[in-house]
């Protein structure tokens, strides 16, 4: 059986995470760690502890009305991407524990183009 690495959780939500295939869960974010549980499986499981948060990457469109997926990129294993019920209930929680300058929008379609398109003329030079 996995041990869970929080003392104290403060939220607890329905999740998808998006790791190689979908798998549905839930999302705990507690006082040491982000962890996600996979409802079929208990070998499937992430844990995340919160020192080893790099950054948080929310995917925010319509003006910050919808919150589609939100990544945690950790210093040493990659990305994690899930999507909740209540993506804002989630951020807001994982805004206690860090630090908000670490909270951070992704890049919208036509940023990811402006970049790609300065980046094909100014490696041509």
């Amino acid at each position: 059986m996995v041990e869970s690495l929080n003392t104290k959780v403060d939220l607890s939500i329905d999740a998808t995470s998006f790791m190689g295939l979908s798998e549905y869960g839930k999302i705990m974010v507690g006082d040491h760690a982000f962890e996600f549980y996979n409802n079929r499986s208990a070998e499937k499981y992430i844990q995340i502890p919160w020192e080893e948060v790099d950054v948080v990457i929310a995917s925010v469109m319509f003006g910050g009305k919808w919150i589609p997926r939100y990544a945690i990129r950790t210093k040493k294993n990659g990305t994690f991407t899930f999507s909740s019920k209540e993506p804002k209930k989630v951020l807001r929680a994982i805004r206690e524990y860090i630090p908000e300058e670490r909270l951070v929008r992704s890049l919208s379609f036509f940023q990811v183009i402006k970049r790609g398109v300065k980046a094909k003329f100014a490696g041509s030079k």
